[in-house]
């Protein structure tokens, strides 16, 4: 079952959190929504709530518990101590996700150091429960010794990773440097998860071996192709990982060498799914997100995809969008509507920066 503070925006992340189970094979048998204020320090959504929902999960047989928000630890330990369930929040579902999705070592590496980072807070706990063991906080009894031993053994696996990492970004970095002396620009995809990315590199690529599924985070890895446009030069069109309210920070700060693509672009194609409930609102994630990484100063154009399924809904998803100052066009990736405009739209723009590329 799942649980949130009603903040007036409650249902629909609910709805997504549903999503995001589902794509772990996990079915919600209920929903809980807590009128609140701010979260409570000790169980988040309050020990009354707490009590009902763990009476709302025996009478519907629920052994699961994830609460649409981040918990502390000790927020997570209380909540399964009076419910009597497995609890998890937002962050470990859309973690646990990312390493079913982790491909590559890259991938991998840095979904293990985001868990890692996620989960040393719980120690402190852990500490203290070990420490009485030994005879109390600061001994060297055997309880003591064991939550050192396994905190200096997650320490050196967190070193051990970001060395990998640094030197995952320090080969980026050269190579990025290489590609800007050739002089071929750069656009990156960005948008929330499951707006069609990947379904928009193959369409204009050509290239059928892109993986595009109908699932939430089916890219985690860069993925680049060369673009050759009826007009204007070739350019390198980069697709990576997409985003989605309440991103976890540690995932955002591990998946850094990725994002890095995102920032050393010559210009970013934002991708919205016209046909999902909030497109607004999902344009309003990703800029947040794109703030926090420091690329939302880069020029942009706003493709909103699945006109097929939305055609008078991205008429006026458009209309608005125009009247806030963005470069907008509407497309279809999976029929093909609105490529040509599309293609023509990202040359024009990348000629700005050069005036003799855009050639007749």
């Amino acid at each position: 079952m799942i649980a949130a503070i009603d903040d007036g925006d409650a249902e629909l992340s609910l709805d997504e959190l549903k999503l995001l189970l589902a794509n772990l094979g996990i079915p919600v048998l209920g929903r809980v929504l807590q009128k609140r204020r701010s979260p409570d320090p000790a169980t988040f959504i309050g020990s009354g709530k707490a009590i009902e929902i763990a009476a709302f999960a025996s009478e519907i047989g629920a052994n699961l518990l994830v609460l649409d928000d981040a918990l502390s630890p000790t927020q997570r330990s209380n909540l399964s101590k009076t419910t009597g369930l497995e609890v998890w929040d937002r962050a470990f579902t859309i973690m646990t996700i990312f390493e079913r999705r982790a491909n590559t070592s890259e991938a991998k590496w840095q979904v293990e150091l985001a868990r890692l980072r996620y989960e040393i807070p719980s120690l402190k706990g852990l500490g203290h429960q070990m420490s009485r063991l030994g005879g109390g906080i600061g001994t060297r009894g055997p309880g003591e010794t064991e939550f050192e031993r396994h905190r200096r053994k997650l320490e050196r696996r967190i070193k051990y990773i970001e060395r990998n990492l640094e030197n995952v970004r320090d080969r980026r970095a050269r190579y990025r440097q290489r590609r800007s002396g050739s002089g071929v620009p750069v656009v990156s995809l960005v948008g929330y998860t499951n707006s069609g990315k990947s379904t928009l590199l193959r369409a204009l690529s050509g290239d059928a071996d892109v993986l595009a599924e109908d699932r939430l985070f089916s890219t985690l890895d860069t993925l680049t192709r060369k673009i050759e446009p009826p007009r204007g030069r070739p350019f390198l069109l980069s697709d990576t990982v997409g985003f989605i309210r309440k991103l976890p920070p540690e995932l955002i700060a591990a998946f850094r060498a990725t994002l890095e693509e995102v920032v050393s672009a010559d210009l970013l194609l934002l991708l919205l799914d016209a046909s999902s409930p909030e497109p607004m609102k999902a344009f309003e994630i990703v800029l947040e997100t794109l703030r926090e990484i420091e690329a939302d100063a880069l020029p942009r154009i706003v493709a909103l995809n699945k006109i097929d399924r939305a055609e008078e809904e991205s008429r006026f998803l458009a209309a608005g969008l125009s009247s806030r100052g963005e470069d907008v066009v509407r497309i279809s990736a999976l029929s093909g509507k609105g490529l040509p405009e599309l293609l023509a739209f990202l040359s024009e723009k990348l000629a700005w920066g050069d005036p003799m590329a855009y050639t007749e």
